[in-house]
Formats: C-alpha cells, structure tokens, sequence
C-alpha cells in the first residue's frame, strides 16, 4: 500500500501516541478513507519501520510484610499438634490455634478468640487465601482485632515450620 508522505507521517504520529493496530486502522478509515485488514495494517506499519507502544503493566502494590498471609504449605500440621493447640496470646486480646487435623480443601486451619469473646473458625487454602467462618452469623472483628489476628496467626504458623 503506498501512502503520501502526509498520511505516512499522521501514522507515525499516532504511533507515537500509542495507538494500537486497530485504532490506526480505524483512524486510517475515517481520515483518509482507506479500508485495510488488521493484517494490511500490521504490514503497513512494519513497512514503516514503526513498533507500537506495549502498555505499560498495572503496578502491584506489596502489602505489608506485617500482615501478609502466611506462605502456602503441603505438610499437614498433624505431627506437630495434638487434638487442638492451645490458644496463643498474641497482643493479650486474640488468640489463635491450630488444627491437628486440617479441615477438608485447606492446608492449615484453626481457631481464634477475638477480643470481644467472639470466636471464629480460619483456615488457609492452597491458594494462600485466608478465609474465617465467625460462630455467630454476620459477626465482624474489628479492624485491631483483625490485624492481631494476623500478627498472631502469622507467628503460630512461623512456630510450626510453615
């Protein structure tokens, strides 16, 4: 396909805006009024010796080292523990302890005691979400009991080689 020297530099132009394959086929459409393929325009733009732009990648924000969930395991807890372990103060208000023996689909699991006497069921799963099953229906910890919570099942799990 031969372009003017115009329409050549308008490609360019859009090139360097980013624009992808599609847009500049579209725009080369409505401006000039020439209908190409996806593939004519991809050979058109190699021709130019142009290279679209790749997006640039969403960043990932870390979360703190301080309440990341702890890292998946294979390994069962059961040698480690005997029927339940005894509940552990972490802060003086929660307490957490482990399973002997893993709730089906996770590979950690336990209870807590929140600092309003609330207790809950939590469990790790193999894909290092942490879920937690309240006792009491529509139950909510609050948001210090929630970040001791993780702070001391971190640590528990750090105890047991996890």
């Amino acid at each position: 396909m031969n372009l003017t020297d115009e329409q050549r530099q308008r490609v360019s132009v859009w090139i360097a805006q980013g624009a992808k394959l599609s847009e500049i086929q579209s725009r080369l459409a409505a401006d000039f009024g020439l209908k190409l393929t996806y593939m004519e325009a991809r050979f058109l733009v190699d021709d130019l010796k142009l290279t679209p732009k790749d997006p640039e990648p969403p960043k990932v924000v870390e979360p703190p080292a301080a309440v990341k969930p702890a890292a998946a395991a294979v390994a069962p807890v059961q040698a480690a523990l005997g029927d339940q372990a005894p509940l552990a103060p972490a802060g003086g208000k929660v307490s957490v302890g482990v399973d002997q023996i893993t709730k089906p689909g996770a590979i950690i699991s336990g209870k807590v005691n929140f600092s309003d006497g609330q207790t809950a069921d939590w469990y790790l799963d193999q894909s290092g979400r942490l879920g937690v099953v309240p006792k009491q229906p529509g139950y909510k910890p609050s948001a210090p009991d929630v970040q001791e919570f993780q702070l001391a099942l971190q640590q528990e799990v750090a105890k047991l080689g996890y």
